[in-house]
């Protein structure tokens, strides 16, 4: 299949590399601009002069290391037209400009998978209207844990054992799913990108483990581990606190109300009997895991907070739902950050209430 990979840094790359080893035709497109005194800058670079050969590696012996070549790289957007599927791997601030950006390259008949997605298929809704039969499938979470080491090399911290993914229009998917399932991602197909949107991790875990640990990150320059250190029990409240939230509002739309853990134990593991808060507890303190977050400009705060704590409160006021727990970490990181995350984040006025109940199928209160 030919598939274009969006964004090359971490995810993209790794994707690219993961997705070319099973023998699609990759093409990798860099979606920013390039900064070559940067390590992701110096890695594109790279891959553009090496015929886009790239080493797949890991600490972790049951990961097998490989070599490949993606087969194509570059920065021309154009190139999606010609593509079966469009993996997007932005960070989700850029995604409405960048959909923008995209629609006139966009194909009827196409796949838009995007991973995380935060309900960013209503962009899709608002600026591709003359395009019709496209699919936009969300995913919860990446399905690789990796980052850049070098140019050319990729560490693999591990990889998801099952990967949910919703999809828009859902009736589309008997037509696509023999095409979503050549990519042997594990997916699991839910009944909406709404319940993939509000199940994605960082929404709970890097907004409590961030916000939490201001001061170790400042202190150390991110030279810790979040996942390690952070989730004493005081603070596995709050987790949990905010993880009730989102059921709430997940119920109040008739969306199954799974808890932040459970869907972590299903993510991570295939042993069905084990304590969903011992998988979580054993994946926080994989040796493997990578240091950080490093700075508090990191998308830790900078991404889950504007575009998934925002998101989550504007939806429970809509619905009439108290969320404490997430207006106070907002509050939180506005204050710690002199910055205003509602305004520069993600609400459903924002996002336009008509595409946002098309995608609910609620009705207007």
């Amino acid at each position: 299949m030919k598939i274009a990979v969006l964004g090359a840094g971490n995810m993209g790359c790794a994707v690219a590399a993961d997705l070319s080893h099973k023998g699609h035709e990759v093409t990798l497109i860099k979606t920013s601009t390039v900064n070559f005194e940067t390590l992701h800058g110096e890695n594109f670079r790279y891959l553009c002069e090496n015929s886009g050969k790239i080493e797949m590696w890991s600490e972790n012996s049951q990961y097998s290391p490989y070599v490949t070549n993606i087969s194509c790289v570059t920065d021309d957007i154009s190139v999606i037209s010609a593509m079966d599927l469009i993996y997007i791997a932005v960070v989700t601030n850029f995604h409405e400009t960048f959909i923008q950006k995209i629609s006139p390259y966009l194909q009827n008949g196409q796949i838009v998978l995007i991973v995380p997605g935060y309900l960013s298929t209503v962009y899709f809704l608002k600026y591709c209207k003359n395009i019709s039969n496209i699919t936009i499938v969300e995913g919860e979470s990446s399905p690789i844990d990796c980052r850049i080491t070098a140019p050319g090399k990729v560490r693999v911290g591990f990889m998801n054992v099952r990967n949910p993914v919703g999809c828009y229009t859902a009736e589309n998917l008997s037509k696509i799913r023999e095409k979503l399932d050549s990519l042997q991602h594990n997916f699991e197909y839910l009944g909406s990108v709404a319940e993939a949107a509000l199940q994605n991790p960082n929404l709970i875990v890097h907004t409590v483990g961030a916000i939490m640990s201001i001061p170790r990150i400042e202190k150390t320059n991110g030279d810790y581990c979040m996942y390690w250190e952070v989730f004493t029990p005081a603070v596995w409240n709050i987790l949990e606190k905010l993880d009730s939230e989102k059921m709430q509002i997940l119920q109040k739309l008739g969306l199954p109300a799974v808890a932040y853990v459970d869907a972590c134990k299903h993510r991570n593991s295939l042993d069905d009997s084990r304590a969903a808060k011992d998988v979580f507890m054993e994946y926080a303190a994989s040796p493997f895991r990578a240091k950080g977050p490093t700075s508090l400009e990191s998308r830790y705060i900078m991404e889950d907070v504007p575009q998934g704590l925002v998101l989550l409160e504007s939806l429970a006021k809509s619905l009439k739902i108290a969320v404490p727990t997430a207006t106070a970490l907002i509050e939180l990181a506005n204050a710690a950050l002199l910055r205003d995350f509602r305004a520069e984040g993600r609400t459903i006025e924002k996002l336009g209430l008509e595409n946002v109940q098309k995608i609910l199928k609620i009705k207007e209160n």
